[in-house]
């Protein structure tokens, strides 16, 4: 390791003792940001990198709810505003037993350099739960997003703080947490995103961080002259990001052949075509079923208790949830021929996993690049409800192409290698960072 890195990264520890996963985003940034801070002493001095790791504001709170059979739940509420140097704090809303205070750290802080890549004016925030929405019914969650809501509702607002869905948090949740904040702040603003199309949603909102992960890896295929017809797909997940991957890869003339959920992976080598997919997006959305329930519907290998990276392919596009790919299965993807990946989940690689890639010079999208737009159309989102307008579905996913188009463009400029081949983590890592360093050196030690 770097000495320099070191030397941060024991300042990083110690300050946040047990936060695995936000020391491996920080060292993951710092690794390529040191060097260039060094050439560039104005960020030094004013110790930009130090703040930014820092949040500007972290809330805790108790999220008392009544269950079915009138008991009382307690569960954890968290909201961490990161930075807001460019614009309000902007992120995602997470559900999930897994849920604490390092990993929505890491979240956060990935996201400050993922909004600002998208070039939008949005700051970097993330919050959630240990609430898990799994095996409750529809009252159990309004009542719990009711809870949250009303704590929630202190620290966030249109200027200040914008959450939006994420892990566990669906159009369900965000409608129920919506309509508790109209409730307590008698306003209608555009306070969330991801609402539904009817009162305040944007179109392809849903599908935005699968079709930006596929858009990502057609501008890094275009580099070398190719695209995604004909090529062989391994997604990970079975949720809304791996939904709307698989649709537009397949769109594209990609061939789909794994989906997975926390309890394994089907193997489809004929392809999961629009008709299977209709199939799992009403048994993971509507009946909140397995996808273990494909294999015994069409006939195919499932495997239980494993992820799809043994599975020979051209392009991986893990979609479920952080460091799902070890370095093993890195080796494993690479050598059995895939030569690109781009992340929709959020840090889904190790860091040993990230250092294969990188030294088989692979395409290697990583996730604050890949999967940026979920957070930019709902940065659109933001912009339709402040003008108290809808933009047709076509329009939206222009300007979301172009804006993955852009981020690719930024990751190209900072992280161009000398032998011609491009390091996109050093890229989207360098070009996220400029625009927020500038904003806080303009701003003062704020």
């Amino acid at each position: 390791m770097d000495p320099r890195v070191e030397k941060f990264m024991a300042g990083i520890m110690a300050r946040n003792p047990g936060e695995r996963e936000f020391h491996q985003a920080v060292h993951e940034v710092a690794e390529s940001l040191i060097p260039f801070i060094e050439e560039n002493p104005k960020y030094k001095h004013a110790k930009i990198l130090e703040r930014m790791a820092e949040p500007e504001r972290v809330v805790l709170f108790r999220v008392p709810w009544i269950d079915d059979k009138g008991e009382i739940q307690i569960n954890k509420g968290y909201r961490v505003e990161m930075n807001s140097a460019i614009g309000p704090y902007k992120g995602g809303i997470r559900f999930h037993p897994t849920v604490n205070l390092g990993i929505l750290k890491f979240l956060a802080f990935e996201q400050v350099f993922k909004n600002s890549l998208t070039t939008l004016p949005m700051g970097g925030g993330k919050g959630g739960s240990d609430f898990d929405p799994k095996g409750k019914t529809d009252n159990e969650v309004m009542k719990f997003c009711q809870s949250f809501m009303t704590e929630l509702s202190r620290h966030i607002g249109p200027e200040t703080d914008i959450p939006a869905g994420d892990i566990g948090v669906g159009g369900r949740e965000i409608g129920y947490m919506f309509g508790q904040y109209k409730r307590l702040r008698n306003e209608f603003t555009g306070v969330l995103t991801g609402k539904g199309r009817e009162w305040g949603g944007s179109l392809i909102r849903p599908e935005a961080t699968g079709y930006g992960c596929v858009y990502f890896a057609q501008a890094m295929l275009l580099t070398r002259g190719d695209s995604l017809a004909g090529k062989t797909v391994t997604v990970s997940g079975s949720g809304n990001v791996a939904q709307y991957a698989t649709e537009k890869a397949t769109e594209l003339g990609a061939r789909i052949l794994t989906l997975s959920d926390s309890a394994g992976y089907i193997y489809d080598p004929a392809g999961i075509d629009p008709e299977k997919l209709k199939w799992i997006m009403e048994l993971k959305n509507i009946k909140r079923g397995r996808i273990s329930e494909y294999a015994e519907k069409f006939g195919v290998e499932y495997y239980q208790g494993k992820r799809p990276w043994s599975v020979k392919c051209d392009i991986a596009l893990p979609c479920a949830t952080e460091n799902e790919i070890s370095k093993e299965e890195a080796e494993a993807l690479v050598n059995n021929g895939c030569f690109v990946v781009s992340e929709g989940a959020n840090m889904p690689s190790t860091a040993e996993a990230v250092e294969v890639f990188l030294r088989r010079k692979i395409l290697y999208g990583p996730g604050k690049a890949a999967n940026a737009g979920g957070v930019a159309v709902s940065g659109l989102e933001m912009t339709q409800n402040a003008m108290r307008m809808s933009w047709h579905r076509e329009e939206v996913d222009q300007k979301l192409q172009q804006i993955m188009k852009d981020i690719h463009e930024t990751c190209i400029r900072f992280g161009r290698n000398e032998d011609g081949s491009v390091n996109y983590v050093k890229g989207s890592n360098i070009g996220g960072f400029v625009k927020v360093a500038d904003a806080m050196l303009a701003q003062g030690a704020v």
